[in-house]
């Protein structure tokens, strides 16, 4: 939990009013500075992790033996939406091709990612979910490519309970009172998203015996990374994927507020 926005704020608020009204005002302003709410976000650079995002795709899918025909697709299904003009898609291409050969290493393509995200939570989330259908394409994760996965999402700041709560959104996380969200190698995963609704406590990272504060705080979170309104200058697939995230992230936390009364 970060604190350090909290404490300066409280005295700074209480050294400027020296009051406990201004102790207050300097906390809540600090709470939101660690929520990462009113700091400064450098600039996006629009398109540039287009290469390496693909490249990882092709490696994360020939990580378990072979490139299967559902990855494929899955891969030009994200071009598509991504509604990427002809030398783009003839790069994407490209980038795949090289990343699903044998000696192929994707630390770089993985630094680059990180580069482009430049520390920004928000935009991390936005590159997983954007691997998501390709990663999941086969159905079960193979150690391989959960290995893959887990570097990248290291590299971005996304803890493993994190990713599985973005898994969830997209119906990739397990179902059900008391299930958890996080990757199951081997078993456990469809190729696609299930028509039921995910459980509302594994998209907001919870367990069903979390408090009321516990999940009105992890609610706020998640707002806060995947608002896109903070996004900048990023293409429009982003931007819909922030904001598809922003509403299953509601639906969810509203799912639990009618379950449990409030």
């Amino acid at each position: 939990m970060k604190i350090l926005g909290k404490i300066i704020g409280a005295v700074v608020g209480f050294m400027i009013t020296r009051n406990g009204w201004g102790l207050l005002a300097g906390l809540f302003l600090g709470h939101l500075w660690d929520l990462g709410v009113l700091r400064p976000r450098p600039p996006v650079r629009s398109a540039s992790f287009l290469n390496p995002l693909f490249a990882f795709a092709g490696a994360v899918s020939k990580s378990d033996g072979r490139v299967s025909e559902a990855e494929i697709q899955a891969a030009e299904a994200l071009m598509t939406r991504m509604q990427l003009d002809g030398d783009q898609r003839r790069a994407a291409i490209d980038s795949f091709n090289r990343g699903k050969q044998p000696q192929f290493d994707p630390q770089p393509a993985i630094a680059e990612l990180r580069a482009w995200a430049h520390g920004r939570r928000d935009l991390g989330f936005l590159l997983l979910d954007l691997l998501l259908d390709i990663v999941h394409a086969d159905g079960a994760l193979s150690n391989e490519k959960l290995g893959l996965i887990r570097r990248l999402a290291g590299a971005l700041g996304i803890s493993d309970n994190e990713f599985g709560a973005l898994s969830a959104m997209k119906g990739y996380g397990r179902r059900g009172p008391g299930a958890g969200a996080g990757p199951q190698p081997g078993g456990g995963r469809t190729a696609r998203p299930q028509p039921d609704r995910p459980d509302p406590y594994a998209i907001l990272g919870l367990t069903r015996g979390a408090s009321d504060r516990d999940i009105k705080t992890a609610w706020r979170r998640l707002m806060s990374q995947h608002h896109p309104d903070k996004l900048g200058d990023v293409p429009d697939e982003l931007k819909r994927r922030a904001e598809q995230r922003a509403r299953e992230i509601n639906a969810a936390y509203e799912q639990i507020k009618n379950e449990r009364g409030h």
